[in-house]
């Protein structure tokens, strides 16, 4: 009798007990050990030596509380003199503000009245000169010292600092005390290039609205520029009155153009020149001519 084949028995595969998350447990012993147990070891020494806590005698508590009571006490006196203080340093205040307003107020009417005085001055002369027949020399006179406003075709150049200038050193010529940034525009830069503009033909000149004289000096003071003892700042706005194109040709050609162009290539300095047909320069804001006389001693003889 055959019978059927028997089945192998099945064996059941044993699961694999599930571990706890390793999170869950690190937090569960951060919860557990908050303190370190170095640190816990070294609070129960000091707790069973008598050291921690508030002091125990007598004296140690009277002179923590007299220290706190000199401290409370500073804090209040320090208080009370701020507020004390206060409307004396507001009212102080407010005078210098007060005086300043008032001088600058001064200062304004003296300078108009400066100018009204030149005005007075300029015709004056010009009436005096009509008798003899020199006003227009006048008026030429005028324009080249700087004591009237001109306008006219001429050449606008704009000279600036290096966008990113780096500090100088190591020898470099352009280092200097007063300018550390080798990127940056001295007084000898734009005492060329003025130089430069009279040279090629400018009739007159101004720099950031400061109008230039035979008199006018160009110079350092830290590192800022001063004009006629004001100081600018970049950009340096130079117009000249002249020949526009030709002005503007001729001082690019020129020695100092070429400097200034050097400038640009090797150190970043930003320059832009252009001619332009109308450019209105101010007066000078004050003309004082001296002039010398040859001082002859008694009793020489020639």
């Amino acid at each position: 009798m055959c019978g059927m084949p028997q089945q192998p028995p099945i064996r059941s595969t044993p699961t694999r007990p599930s571990r706890p998350d390793a999170s869950m447990s690190l937090l569960t012993n951060v919860m557990d050990h908050s303190l370190d147990d170095g640190y816990a070891e070294a609070a129960a020494r000091k707790e069973a030596a008598g050291d921690g806590g508030l002091p125990k005698t007598l004296r140690a508590r009277l002179g923590l509380a007299l220290g706190l009571v000199l401290a409370a006490l500073v804090v209040t006196v320090g208080a009370a003199q701020a507020r004390v203080a206060a409307p004396v340093v507001a009212k102080e205040r407010g005078e210098l503000i007060d005086r300043i307003d008032r001088e600058t107020e001064t200062a304004d009417k003296l300078e108009k009245s400066v100018d009204q005085l030149r005005d007075d001055v300029t015709t004056r002369q010009r009436e005096a000169l009509k008798h003899t027949g020199d006003s227009g020399q006048a008026d030429l006179v005028g324009i080249l010292s700087g004591a009237v406003e001109v306008h006219g075709p001429g050449v606008k150049l704009v000279v600036n600092d290096a966008k990113e200038a780096s500090t100088g050193g190591d020898g470099n010529p352009r280092e200097t005390s007063g300018f550390s940034d080798t990127g940056r525009v001295r007084d000898r830069d734009m005492q060329r290039v003025v130089n430069g503009l009279w040279e090629s033909g400018a009739e007159a000149i101004s720099i950031n609205g400061q109008r230039l004289t035979a008199l006018s000096a160009i110079r350092a003071a830290g590192d800022a520029i001063l004009v006629d003892n004001k100081p600018l700042v970049p950009p340096y706005t130079v117009l000249a009155v002249g020949d526009g194109q030709r002005l503007s040709t001729r001082f690019q050609d020129s020695a100092d153009g070429l400097y200034l162009h050097a400038l640009q290539e090797d150190y970043g300095i930003r320059t832009a020149i252009s001619a332009e047909d109308d450019l209105r320069l101010p007066a000078a804001p004050s003309v004082i001519v001296r002039t010398a006389q040859p001082r002859t001693e008694k009793g020489s003889t020639s």
